[in-house]
């Protein structure tokens, strides 16, 4: 009889268990579905509307008329290029410098809080704000960069300067938010294994390659993934620097210009619903790519 009644009670619970996680799955549904719907609803709509040619109030159906104009339009690949361009440079210089802020933010020392604060200044102005004070700082007149650097550069009027200003003050605007999931990530790692390190003789740059790197993985794929898909749909520095112009729009500045300033409805959705497709197609080699190092770690680990 108590065997009985003990494995009754073990299949009430099973079934207690089950009911509890279906009725999560039903609660958390809606909220899920609404999701889904304000996510992929303006994407949906982008891909019909580009499907058509708009004028005005008159649109006409033109299928993938839109598309093969802009797979044809050597403005197009020259978005391209200046966006990748940004997001290699860029991507590769925020996760440097934020890989070194973070490893300074970590120590312990006098005044670490303020060092903290400061560090993560640029990251909290809004990005509009940040680029009207850099493109002032940058122009010829009153030529602040200039004079710092004791040099005669017109950095908004000759592209690859521009391009490089650019860079710039995206890095500065950026690195100490790369540097704030690095210190996330570094926070994570026991300090008995940098003791032990050290006890067998490493040194600082042996621990470094040898522990912080393995261990920090993990934020690093979190930061360069937020990073290049973020850097990939980059708008605001391209255009308060340089507005709609073709040697250096990207690809959401040259989307924009035929939204807003030429309005041609249906090639600037074709436009954004090209930009929405590298994005992705980029986010998820780099997640595939990175995903498979991660799990080849972790079953090594689980080997060991």
């Amino acid at each position: 009889m108590a065997t009985i009644s003990r494995g009754t009670s073990r299949e009430g619970r099973v079934r207690r268990g089950l009911g509890e996680r279906a009725m999560g799955r039903i609660f958390l549904t809606p909220s899920f579905a609404f999701m889904a719907v304000i996510a992929l609803f303006p994407v949906f709509y982008a891909v019909v509307v580009s499907l058509y040619r708009v004028r005005g109030f008159n649109s006409e159906f033109v299928g993938l008329g839109n598309y093969a104009q802009a797979l044809t339009d050597p403005d197009f690949y020259n978005a391209v290029l200046n966006t990748l361009v940004f997001t290699v440079a860029s991507v590769t210089l925020e996760f440097v410098i934020g890989m070194g802020f973070a490893l300074i933010m970590h120590q312990a020392f006098v005044g670490r809080g303020l060092t903290r604060a400061v560090i993560l200044v640029p990251w909290v102005i809004p990005t509009a704000v940040a680029a009207q004070v850099w493109r002032y700082m940058f122009d010829h007149n009153p030529g602040f960069a200039n004079a710092v650097l004791g040099a005669e550069i017109n950095w908004l009027r000759d592209p690859a300067w521009s391009m490089v200003a650019i860079i710039g003050a995206d890095v500065w605007k950026t690195a100490p938010f790369v540097a704030l999931l690095l210190l996330a990530g570094l926070q994570t790692i026991p300090g008995d294994y940098y003791e032990a390190a050290e006890v067998d003789g490493a040194g600082p740059i042996q621990r470094f390659w040898s522990i912080t790197l393995p261990l920090l993985r993990p934020a690093i794929v979190v930061a360069l993934l937020f990073r290049t898909v973020d850097a990939l749909r980059m708008f605001d520095f391209a255009y308060v620097f340089s507005g709609y112009s073709n040697s250096l729009a990207t690809l959401s500045v040259y989307a924009q210009r035929f939204l807003i300033a030429e309005p041609r409805l249906g090639y600037a959705n074709a436009l954004s619903t090209l930009t929405f497709v590298v994005v992705m197609l980029v986010g998820l080699a780099f997640i595939s790519r990175m995903g498979r190092h991660m799990v080849g770690d972790a079953a090594g680990e689980g080997e060991r």
